[in-house]
């Protein structure tokens, strides 16, 4: 017997809505129209898709981030790596080189003392490296906008990639822009672009 397509079950419609139903547009079930795309193909057992598709899902979905806590900042950091909120089941593990992380996480007060370390180890992560300013500090200075001694935003020194607000930001607002930064990861291209 070929391969082709199944028959749609009993009171189902091939889109796999069931008989009667419309499938809601723009949220068609992704499975459904990846088995009907293979179904459709001699042999059956090609995907087809891109290269940028598949890189940028392999770098949203194992981001090693680099922990640069500096402040009160960093323990909302800890709070969210930790057992109630666990950023590893967004495939982020924390590193302590940054030879091997490809997200830096500032989070707190980023002194002009400390300002050449962080570019420093900016410099050592491999390309292509993010970073998340987390808390009022790392984004603009904080209460100390008028300090002699404080930068004004960690973008004075680094790239910054997502700005996440608050004093100190909860847990949950560092994996919103977590979960904004692999959108913006599944938008680049292996041409270079960042967007």
């Amino acid at each position: 017997m070929g391969v082709g397509r199944q028959p749609a079950p009993e009171g189902h419609q091939a889109g796999g809505a069931p008989a009667g139903e419309r499938p809601l547009a723009g949220q068609a079930n992704p499975a459904t129209r990846a088995a009907n795309l293979v179904c459709r193909l001699p042999g059956g057992a090609i995907l087809v898709t891109t290269v940028d598709h598949v890189l940028n899902w392999a770098k949203s979905s194992s981001l090693w981030y680099l922990t640069y806590g500096l402040a009160c900042c960093a323990i909302e950091m800890m709070c969210a790596a930790a057992s109630h909120y666990d950023l590893d089941r967004f495939g982020l593990i924390p590193r302590g080189t940054p030879r091997q992380s490809d997200l830096m996480l500032v989070s707190g007060t980023v002194t002009k003392k400390m300002a050449p370390v962080l570019r420093q180890l900016y410099d050592q992560m491999p390309e292509p490296k993010y970073v998340i300013a987390m808390g009022g500090c790392a984004c603009a200075g904080g209460p100390f906008y008028d300090s002699y001694f404080v930068v004004q935003g960690v973008d004075e020194i680094v790239p910054v990639d997502i700005y996440i607000a608050g004093c100190p930001p909860r847990p949950e607002a560092l994996i919103d822009g977590i979960l904004r930064l692999q959108e913006k990861i599944h938008r680049s291209s292996i041409r270079g672009e960042r967007t």
